[in-house]
């Protein structure tokens, strides 16, 4: 649930941006209604998304004093890479929408770009003073690598030739422990582990913008890993799971680079860009060695 509400979060304000870009051109000078507009919008829609997370999930557990929770060996990391992600794309969305108001590249990467990173943080703020949970620093760590990602590539390159990408396949894994790991669907997408992999996306044409590739193509590496029912392998937990990492090489398509004059296109391209298109992939796994897959989702 509380996975849920981040997810909503980083999806409506890139359908924010979507709207935006299809509709008005980026303004060349500062456009001060429209930077009041946005920055009014992502405050509501934020403490929006905080309180009702508060209220819809916080509150069904005790509070405590704000400490910390080392969750780091948790499955097998694949929540920092959540993490990375989200924070990735937060800020993306928060820079870009500066961007179409005109202000500076500079304030651009302090505001918009560390929105992910301010969000989150919150987030764990939360989970700090929560009996239940803690305030975990792989979390904030992650955030915080997310967030650097972005503002590093612009600040070398006054570009993103690096996206971080996701993408999801079932599992039986989920029918095991449901209430954990999702019910249907679209619960496992946020919540089962095991099918998700997480991806930097390369673009082959805009690290030699001379050469003859496809600007649209990228080269993939990608993060997952199997066997866990349990967030951790204490005592009781190994003897009935055998997680195990899978490191993955693949091709992707970079749609925002696909060529068309079409502005609804446009905008369904950069909205979807964060999934990694299914592809012939290497996988090494840390249980069975080198597997290749044909079409990996």
């Amino acid at each position: 649930m509380k996975k849920l509400f981040i997810l909503i979060f980083s999806l409506f304000t890139i359908t924010t941006y979507s709207q935006t870009s299809s509709f008005y051109k980026k303004s060349d000078t500062l456009n001060l209604k429209r930077r009041n507009a946005v920055i009014l919008s992502e405050s509501i829609l934020a403490g929006g998304t905080l309180l009702a997370l508060n209220q819809l999930w916080y509150a069904d557990y005790p509070q405590s004093n704000f400490h910390l929770k080392n969750d780091n060996n948790d499955w097998n990391q694949m929540d920092k890479a959540g993490h990375f992600m989200t924070s990735y794309y937060i800020g993306k969305v928060g820079m870009e929408l500066l961007d179409w108001t005109g202000v500076s590249k500079k304030n651009q990467l302090i505001y918009g770009a560390t929105l992910g990173f301010s969000f989150l943080t919150a987030v764990e703020i939360f989970d700090g003073f929560s009996e239940e949970w803690g305030a975990s620093p792989g979390d904030i760590l992650a955030n915080a690598a997310g967030t650097g990602l972005l503002i590093g590539q612009e600040l070398l390159w006054d570009e993103q030739r690096i996206t971080v990408k996701y993408s999801f396949h079932q599992t039986h894994f989920a029918k095991e422990r449901p209430n954990t790991l999702g019910e249907n669907f679209l619960q496992q997408t946020l919540k089962d582990y095991n099918g998700q992999t997480y991806w930097l996306s390369a673009n082959i044409w805009s690290f030699n913008k001379e050469s003859s590739f496809p600007k649209w193509l990228n080269v993939a590496l990608g993060y997952g890993a199997e066997g866990m029912i349990f967030g951790n392998s204490n005592v009781a937990n190994s003897m009935i799971q055998e997680p195990y990492r899978q490191f993955y090489l693949s091709l992707d398509v970079d749609l925002t680079k696909i060529t068309t004059n079409s502005e609804f296109l446009k905008s369904v391209f950069s909205v979807i860009n964060f999934v990694k298109i299914p592809a012939p992939t290497l996988e090494i796994n840390t249980k069975n060695g080198i597997k290749l897959h044909y079409l990996y989702f």
